[in-house]
């Protein structure tokens, strides 16, 4: 248990053809929660520090550093993801820091520049056996625009996975970032056509804005690696915007933090156990 290689997550979400949740963490209280609610649900999960995240705190290591120690303490299996980075150099102190996973995002570049970069970072991990993530028909809702229309051609991604070695897909399917809406609907039979095409699992990315029920028909039709920001965001947010608005003579800030971590380890180990799902008929919830 504790710390364990995001391949071996990976593989084993895909040999019993369920999906894998993998939280943004945005700092030690959300890395805590979610573990905590993995714990709770007695599921593995992934825990991902985005580039954005990284800037915000301005250094990798030292959120990097405390996901590692909350990992290893777990008592189920937990991997430690970067998301979305452009910066190789980025990338490259990940693999330096134990990370078992890495997104290299080249979706916004040419499609020739984004083989070429995604082929470096491959090469650069492929020694570590770190797995390694890359996305291809960029996601929406990046600049705040949603963007449904966006699709990846399963052709074009054949080609990628091929000139790369990467061993993950970020595929755009019709979910859109940062979404605080959960209607986004999906393009399942895409999402069977690129499952079809390529012998890597299928990551979603903007998974905040599927409902439950799409969410697990796309793990149905391929998908295997889940990703939530927003949805649990909102939990967190919310908890302690509620705990401020009922004591506004309050200053110590463990005391709403926690509030914002009790409310949302419970969602995170729900989405965990929804994942897991396999044909099953899923009453909607948020």
């Amino acid at each position: 248990m504790g710390l364990t290689p995001t391949r071996i997550l990976m593989e084993n979400a895909v040999a019993a053809g369920t999906g894998i949740g993998s939280f943004n963490v945005l700092h030690l209280e959300t890395a805590e929660a979610i573990v905590a609610g993995a714990e709770a649900a007695g599921l593995p999960v992934i825990l991902q520090i985005s580039q954005n995240c990284a800037t915000y705190h301005g250094a990798l290591k030292p959120l990097a550093a405390a996901c590692l120690a909350v990992a290893d303490g777990a008592t189920v299996p937990v991997a430690l993801h970067l998301d979305h980075a452009e910066d190789e150099a980025l990338v490259h102190q990940a693999l330096e820091l134990g990370f078992g996973s890495v997104m290299f995002d080249g979706a916004a570049l040419p499609y020739s520049e984004n083989v070429a970069a995604t082929a470096r970072v491959v090469k650069h991990a492929e020694p570590l056996d770190v797995f390694v993530e890359a996305e291809l028909g960029e996601v929406g809702g990046k600049d705040g625009a949603h963007a449904p229309g966006v699709r990846t051609d399963p052709f074009e991604a054949a080609d990628f996975v091929l000139s790369t070695g990467v061993d993950a897909l970020a595929v755009a399917v019709g979910s859109s970032h940062a979404m605080t809406s959960r209607s986004a609907q999906l393009d399942l039979e895409l999402i069977r056509e690129l499952k079809n095409a390529l012998d890597v699992p299928l990551v979603l990315h903007g998974s905040s804005g599927v409902p439950d029920s799409m969410l697990v028909a796309a793990i149905s039709a391929g998908m295997t690696k889940i990703n939530v920001s927003t949805h649990l965001n909102g939990f967190f947010t919310r908890a302690v915007r509620q705990m401020l608005g009922d004591h506004p003579d309050l200053v110590d800030s463990r005391k709403y933090l926690s509030a914002g971590r009790r409310a949302l380890a419970p969602e995170a180990g729900r989405l965990l156990s929804l994942f897991a799902l396999t044909g099953t008929t899923v009453v909607e919830k948020g």
